[in-house]
């Protein structure tokens, strides 16, 4: 992958739904060499998926928060990933090494529903412990891929 891929991913990760031409113009490539590299990307599993992002406020998710769980023993693992997977509350899952073993990143309607979402975590065999945060306000949401020329970065 060259820095016109990752300008081309960026422009991506900025706004999927443009089109050829438009990251054509800001990568200066022609539009069917674009076309191609994207597809190559999509073909090496670079790119996984498209997707939207969403005002969790205008879809009815007053409250997000951040939530530590600490399991008894790695044993746990894999029951603990598959709740997670299947929780719709849950937007996001990290496993870490540092004093927890999971980060969650939670959306969810009220503070009610948060204290429901909490007892289901903490029935999950093997957690031992959680720690949760209230996120007061999103400072930035996006991609590490600020690199899409428009945005100050060269091809």
């Amino acid at each position: 992958m060259d820095s016109v891929d990752r300008s081309i991913l960026a422009c991506l990760s900025e706004n999927a739904r443009q089109s050829a031409t438009e990251i054509s113009h800001k990568v200066h490539l022609s539009i069917a060499a674009v076309i191609e590299r994207i597809r190559k990307l999509e073909r090496q599993g670079v790119i996984r998926q498209y997707t939207i992002v969403t005002d969790q406020h205008k879809i009815g998710n007053d409250v997000s928060a951040l939530m530590e769980v600490t399991l008894e023993h790695p044993k746990y693992y894999e029951e603990f990933a598959r709740v997670m997977e299947n929780t719709p509350s849950v937007a996001a899952c990290y496993y870490l090494t540092g004093d927890f073993d999971f980060l969650i990143q939670i959306h969810t309607q009220s503070s009610e529903t948060l204290e429901q979402l909490h007892r289901v975590i903490k029935s999950v065999p093997g957690v031992s412990s959680t720690k949760t945060y209230f996120v007061l306000k999103e400072m930035k949401h996006g991609s590490c891929m600020d690199l899409c020329p428009e945005n100050g970065a060269s091809a």
